[in-house]
């Protein structure tokens, strides 16, 4: 039986032996080598991030290829660890966190540097998953305090440092687990009440300078066109200047000449927008589309409510990551300093991506062993 398994998801047996969702992998793969070729363009044609980012890619891989081997009921089991090894982190860089850009985010340990806020857009999603998963559904409201709690933690510490565009995530890709747990609506109503509520205490007490200007700058760029405005209007003017078509590989003007900035960590988009048109953006956006349908499937087919709502987070914040970069790029939404995944350069945000990915294997290939 073992083998009409494999045939019907149409994955060879060397591939059921590691635990691997075959189409899953494939895309993802296909959306690595995009963003290699565009990482080349943006990056100026240098080879050297060209390379850095394959390091990345196979480092990613890796730790996928590993995440996929744990049984759930294990990750389940001990989702603790990485939650509080995460949250010990997070309390490090207070200490003695590596600054850059005027925000200290990062831990370099035998000469590496990570971001341990990365740590925790998966460690949240799989320990809410496994707090809910033993629990009835829907929870009850005891369950839904504590499980708040979990997701409210590791964000607060984010923001300490300052970065709210990461703590926004980590407790989005919390709350998606606490959602699909079956949150009542009466909870949701509440919820949505009390965050317009906040909003103002939040906008003169929590936000940084910078940060009120990013989203005053959304709503009118012109106002500083050489300062706060620049980024938004050198990416709108890339991504109009492609038109459908777009100029061709590496003939945009706006990133070649250096007038698009971060043009191949966050703003690559805008990149492949100048370079490839409105029909180099939707190949993309429908790769992407392909990748969480997959996940939705993954989804679908788990056995257990523990299986559901890990693979149904990972995947919700995958969407909001591509979301939001796209939003903040094309001028809809606050520059918050969140990559393309798996396009834009960066090694943290990759393996972390990938770590998930992996998460969503160990769900999958679950479901094939018990046919």
């Amino acid at each position: 039986m073992g083998s009409g398994g494999a045939a019907i998801y149409g994955a060879p047996s060397q591939w059921q032996r590691v635990h691997l969702d075959v189409p899953l992998f494939l895309l993802l793969t296909l959306l690595a080598a995009v963003g290699l070729f565009i990482l080349y363009s943006a990056s100026g044609q240098s080879l050297y991030y060209v390379q850095h980012q394959l390091v990345n890619y196979a480092v990613g891989c890796a730790v996928m290829v590993a995440t996929a081997q744990v049984p759930p009921r294990l990750m389940a089991r001990w989702a603790f660890l990485p939650y509080f090894g995460g949250v010990l982190l997070l309390l490090a860089v207070l200490f003695m966190g590596v600054g850059a850009k005027g925000a200290q985010r990062w831990l370099e340990i035998g000469g590496i540097r990570f971001q341990p806020s990365e740590i925790l857009k998966a460690a949240v999603p799989l320990m809410l998953a496994s707090y809910l998963g033993q629990r009835a559904i829907p929870p009850r409201f005891m369950h839904v305090i504590a499980a708040l709690v979990f997701i409210a933690l590791p964000p607060v510490l984010v923001i300490l440092q300052p970065d709210l565009g990461t703590a926004i995530l980590i407790a989005a890709s919390g709350f998606f687990a606490l959602f699909l747990a079956g949150l009542p609506k009466r909870y949701l109503a509440f919820a949505g009440v009390a965050a317009t509520a906040l909003m103002p205490v939040m906008w003169y007490y929590v936000l940084h300078d910078y940060q009120r200007q990013r989203i005053l700058t959304m709503f009118n760029p012109e106002a500083d066109k050489l300062g706060a405005g620049w980024n938004i209007i050198q990416s709108t003017i890339a991504i109009g200047s492609g038109g459908v078509h777009g100029k061709g590989w590496m003939l945009g003007t706006q990133s070649q000449l250096d007038f698009l900035p971060e043009s191949h960590t966050d703003f690559i988009i805008a990149v492949l927008a100048e370079e490839f048109g409105l029909v180099g953006v939707m190949l993309l956006m429908g790769l992407y589309l392909l990748i969480i349908v997959r996940c939705i499937i993954i989804c679908l087919r788990a056995q257990s409510m523990f299986g559901r709502l890990l693979a149904g987070s990972v995947t919700l914040t995958f969407f909001v990551y591509v979301f939001v970069n796209m939003g903040m790029v094309s001028g809809i939404l606050p520059v918050v300093g969140v990559p393309l995944p798996l396009v834009s350069y960066g090694g943290t945000s990759i393996v972390t991506l990938m770590l998930g990915f992996g998460m969503l294997m160990a769900v999958s290939t679950e479901k094939k062993r018990s046919i």
